[in-house]
């Protein structure tokens, strides 16, 4: 019953993690990171990303243009790029180390300590991939938060807005993270189960047709 306490527990916490990883890979290239609404011309709406910025008409045409020089941006676009970049990285490698490490897979599973270090590898790579998620989308959505209440801009100045990304960054963060705890919490379960036992096959003994002494084989029925 505990086993498969445990093995639910590494279900969802591998369900969780994937999750989050798509979820920031969707994060990480959609140009939804800021929303911009112009006054003069409210049928337009500007939005920005780490990789592009599009506008969006009424009529549903959409005209994207990629970012002209890595180095020309922001520093906060510029590391989320990286950090983006690196949490996709670590996403995939944590889903390869933990998939090899859940107790449902025929991998390895005759080296019960391989697997349980396999599946903290991978716990610990999600909850690495979460962090480096978290981090660039709070920093961009603290500086949203900045430029819209700086005095020092004219109010007729329109001012970016939190995108549709940055709320999928969050939860694409949260649940990374979340779900390497519970694989690297649920490893624990294949340190403390018991070993297999052995099932000890003993010779059946060969009983005569009358009695309930063992009938010697005769010479006839030996093989030399």
């Amino acid at each position: 019953m505990a086993g498969s306490w445990w093995a639910r527990l590494q279900a969802g916490g591998m369900l969780l993690a994937v999750l989050g990883w798509v979820s920031s890979c969707v994060t990480t290239f959609v140009p939804l990171w800021k929303n911009l609404n112009l006054d003069l011309n409210e049928m337009e709406v500007w939005t920005m990303g780490l990789w592009q910025v599009c506008i969006i008409q009424e009529e549903g045409a959409v005209e994207c243009r990629a970012h002209g020089s890595f180095l020309a941006l922001p520093p906060e676009l510029r590391i989320s790029r990286l950090l983006m970049c690196l949490s996709n990285g670590l996403g995939l490698l944590g889903g390869l180390l933990a998939a090899l490490g859940l107790e449902g897979w025929r991998a390895c599973e005759d080296r019960p300590r391989l697997k349980r270090h396999l599946l903290l590898s991978g716990g610990a790579a999600f909850c690495a991939a979460g962090m480096a998620t978290l981090a660039p989308v709070s920093w961009v959505a603290y500086n949203t938060v900045l430029d819209f209440w700086d005095d020092s801009v004219p109010d007729i100045v329109p001012r970016w807005e939190f995108g549709e990304a940055t709320f999928l960054g969050w939860f694409a963060g949260a649940f990374l993270a979340v779900g390497g705890l519970l694989l690297a919490c649920s490893a624990r379960s294949m340190g403390m189960a018991p070993p297999p036992a052995t099932a000890c096959h003993q010779l059946p003994t060969m009983r005569g047709p009358a009695g309930g002494h063992p009938s010697h084989p005769k010479n006839a029925d030996l093989v030399i």
